[in-house]
């Protein structure tokens, strides 16, 4: 039986979450981990997500929460996720909270600064990368790291699924542009990057990208307080449906980073 069916979802007329259950998804308890999901017009894939990543995180031994940034979408994305979770999740909560202001790096900085976890970090809806990459942040998270990150082109990583050659071509010439700033690192896009609370802070408080180059700034802070960053090679399989647009957003992206190489020494 299909996953998603199997869980009864439906999507039926907008629904709009009452002011209590607002102020409810901003008073969040302590967890070990905070998963943040940034999500822009995901109805149609969210519900597996979520699925997916809460029967993964309830077998995990450390308390985890789910924090769903609704990144101005248009669609029902988070009616979608209130009607499969009416209660905010059992054994792992889910919370939903909003970013009116565009972009992927809005939406990440606003579900990571708004936690208190020790641990915390952020993958894509599409789950290109794999959801057993956790265990092994974690690992590394508890041994001292700040941050690790999931990559695409270190060595003895995959492609499952590789991405079209326009795209593959933009990223090839996005790091080469971004290797003599963001040093040691194979892969800054890759969307799964976890952290140790204190560190991140630290980086983010100073990062301003809101968009796709927001990854490379916020590597880039780390580096510059000798953090450590552990980058894991992964078997790596591209979204069909990303929301990466490769005109609009590769331009925008390549703009940001040459911003930071003005503003960053």
């Amino acid at each position: 039986m299909d996953l998603v069916r199997s869980h009864g979802i439906h999507t039926g007329s907008r629904q709009s979450l009452p002011t209590q259950g607002r102020a409810a998804s901003l008073r969040r308890s302590h967890v070990d981990l905070e998963v943040i999901i940034p999500a822009y017009n995901e109805a149609a894939r969210i519900p597996r997500t979520l699925i997916q990543t809460t029967d993964f995180l309830s077998a995990q031994p450390w308390s985890s929460r789910i924090v769903v940034v609704d990144n101005a979408s248009v669609d029902e994305t988070g009616a979608v996720i209130r009607r499969l979770f009416p209660d905010g999740g059992t054994a792992v909560p889910i919370s939903v909270i909003g970013c009116s202001r565009r972009g992927k790096g809005a939406a990440v900085r606003r579900g990571l600064l708004s936690g208190t976890s020790r641990f915390t970090g952020f993958f894509d809806a599409d789950m290109a990368t794999p959801l057993e990459t956790l265990t092994s942040a974690m690992s590394y998270l508890q041994e001292g790291a700040a941050a690790v990150i999931a990559s695409r082109h270190a060595p003895g990583s995959t492609l499952v699924r590789p991405q079209q050659l326009g795209r593959r071509m933009g990223g090839k010439a996005f790091r080469a542009l971004t290797r003599t700033k963001v040093k040691g690192i194979f892969d800054t896009q890759c969307g799964f990057k976890f952290f140790e609370r204190d560190a991140l802070t630290a980086a983010m408080v100073q990062c301003r990208a809101s968009g796709f180059a927001f990854d490379v700034e916020l590597l880039l802070r780390l580096q510059h307080q000798n953090a450590r960053i552990i980058e894991l090679p992964v078997a790596w399989t591209d979204g069909a449906e990303s929301t990466f647009r490769p005109m609009h957003d590769g331009i925008a992206s390549f703009a940001s980073v040459l911003q930071l190489q003005k503003t960053m020494p």
